[in-house]
């Protein structure tokens, strides 16, 4: 991958989106795909927060200049040309990054790179905004990474030790922005999962995923004989769209996540429900 021209210096406007960008550098090498939309994701914020102010117009331009560079790298990369694919690699990537931090912060391991892990979630969560509007499980998962990451860092600084799991949040938190929470490098690879997990916990009344170590869903129930379900071409389109996640997680060799998309995917098309 050729090394992308340097931005000018980030304008204040522009505060909201450095980590994201940031992120989309540290990506650049590991995971192009994700550092393209994270600067897709940086360009489409920074116009609607301001398109007009002449630093913030010779920004975006050049940050305009990488995306051209980066989509002419990546070629015909299923993931760019395709939104389904893409949104399906960004989010099982996202997943990955929650699952590590979660499986460290249940088992008592507080350090840097889970800190790091689980606010690079949360950013990437955000991106995912780029394919369209965040599932209610990916928004309450945004909430849960950011405020761990955030919580934890206090606790270490102040030589605390933290409550594992998911405990202690409220609700109204509002998520201060911790500019050190994205200074440590990312964990390659993340280390195999403990096999010693703690009960799923909840997180205002939606069950949090306890980590990788998770067995799979029990499969869902379904009718042996699907002759009388009538499929509208949306149950087609987001039958596909689960298929196309499981794809993507197996590339990941994340096979609890991939099991559960083909679930759905499977129930969807035999009764007609979700």
């Amino acid at each position: 991958m050729a090394a992308l021209a340097q931005l000018p210096p980030l304008p204040p406007q522009f505060k909201s989106i450095q980590h994201h960008l940031r992120t989309a550098q540290e990506h650049d090498k590991r995971d192009p795909v994700v550092a393209y939309y994270c600067r897709l994701y940086a360009m489409q914020t920074g116009m609607k927060i301001d398109s007009k102010t002449p630093e913030c117009r010779k920004f975006l331009s050049k940050l305009m200049d990488q995306l051209e560079a980066l989509k002419k790298q990546l070629g015909d990369n299923e993931a760019i040309t395709q939104e389904i694919v893409g949104s399906a690699h960004l989010e099982n990537y996202a997943l990955k990054m929650f699952l590590y931090a979660d499986n460290e912060d249940r088992a008592g391991r507080f350090h840097k790179n889970m800190i790091k892990s689980f606010y690079t979630a949360s950013l990437l969560i955000d991106v995912i905004t780029v394919f369209g509007e965040l599932t209610d499980e990916n928004v309450k998962h945004r909430k849960y990474a950011r405020w761990k990451a955030t919580y934890i860092h206090n606790c270490l600084k102040n030589g605390e030790t933290p409550q594992a799991g998911p405990v202690g949040i409220e609700e109204d938190n509002d998520v201060e922005d911790t500019e050190d929470a994205g200074a440590a490098p990312l964990p390659t690879p993340p280390p195999p999962a403990s096999s010693s997990a703690s009960d799923p916990g909840s997180f205002s009344g939606v069950q949090i995923p306890p980590g990788a170590h998770a067995p799979a869903n029990t499969p869902a129930e379904v009718p042996p004989s699907a002759a009388d379900v009538r499929l509208t071409p949306e149950d087609f389109a987001r039958a596909q769209k689960y298929c196309k996640y499981a794809g993507s997680a197996l590339q990941y060799e994340d096979v609890s996540t991939a099991v559960q998309n083909l679930q759905k995917a499977l129930k969807l098309l035999t009764t007609g429900r979700e």
